[in-house]
Parts: C-alpha cells; structure tokens; sequence
C-alpha cells in the first residue's frame, strides 16, 4: 500500500511538472508570436514611413501616372487603421501591389531611374521589402513551432484546459503572386 502511494505521488509530481513546464513553454513561443509580429510592424513602418518622401520625390519627376500615387496613400492609410493582424496583412498587400505598379513605371521610363533621390529611396525601399520579407518568415517560423506544440499530444491537452489555439500564418494576398500590369 505505501509503494502504492508513493508510485502515486512521483506520477503526480512528474505530470505536474510536464503540466507547468508545457504552460510555460506555451506562453513563452505565445509572446515570441507577438515579438515576431511586432518586428514585422516595425518593418511595415519603415516602409510607410519612406513611401511619402518616395511619393514627393517621384511626383516632381513624373505627374501623369497620380494613380499609383493614390493608390500608395489610400493603402498606406489602411494600414494606419487597421487594427487586427490580417487587417494589416491586407492593407500591407494594397501597399505591395501599388509599389509593384510604381517599379514597373520606373522601369519604363529611363529619366525617372536616373534621378538620384529616387534611387536612393528605391534603394532603401527594396531594402525594406527585403526586411519585411525576412520578418514574415521568422513571424511564420513562430508561429509554426507555438502550432505544433497546440497541436502535439500531450501538450495538446494542456493547451485546451489552459485556452491556447492555434495562430493564422502570415500569408499573401490573392493576386499578388502576379506581376502588376500598367497601362499607359
């Protein structure tokens, strides 16, 4: 009877250490999720914060194409009000596809690449959506290793009793896995 009881208290013991350790780890990859996304926030503002000077400094060289101009502001203002995750995930996709449709345009138009304040501004921008692209995916590295361990037997267990689910990925919008067309 007494090893009995003591056989009883070391599984005790054992499953509840697993139980605060699996917790724990859970809450930590939980606040690496927000840390990660955090980063990618950081990067987005980069961006919006370039994208004015970037915008002035096109529009003195090239006015007829004001629609991209638009199209850039009215996405960087999306952004500015979103407030959920995938909010900003779609307002981030806006910014991409105007900036897609400005590329193209300085592609086309030999004087505008020459000017050097828009190469520098395009330098820092492709800087940027480089960045941007890096934090994305260690966001997305996060979230796949806080989602396995949600979904991982036992841990899976704790994770229920204790109110953890399951994290969206960051993913792309529809339509921008095409290049942007610009119609002069």
């Amino acid at each position: 009877m007494k090893k009995l009881l003591i056989v009883i208290v070391i599984l005790v013991v054992v499953f509840g250490i697993y139980g605060f350790s699996t917790y724990n780890s859970l809450v930590t990859l939980n606040e690496q999720i927000n840390n990660q996304w955090a980063q990618v926030g950081t990067q987005y503002q980069r961006r919006f914060d370039l994208i004015p000077n970037l915008v002035e400094s096109v529009k003195g060289i090239m006015k007829q194409e004001q629609a991209v101009f638009n199209a850039i502001a009215n996405a960087r203002t999306h952004y500015a009000g979103a407030q959920t995750v995938d909010d900003k995930a779609k307002a981030a996709s806006e910014v991409e596809s105007a900036l897609g449709r400005l590329l193209v345009i300085t592609e086309n138009y030999p004087q505008l690449k020459s000017a050097e304040n828009v190469q520098t501004l395009m330098a820092q921008l492709e800087g940027t959506e480089n960045r941007i692209s890096v934090e994305r995916k260690r966001f997305n590295d996060v979230v796949r290793d806080y989602n396995l361990k949600v979904k991982r037997f036992p841990s899976s267990v704790i994770a229920s009793i204790s109110g953890f689910s399951e994290h969206s990925y960051f993913e792309s919008a529809a339509g921008t896995e095409n290049a942007p067309k610009v119609g002069f």
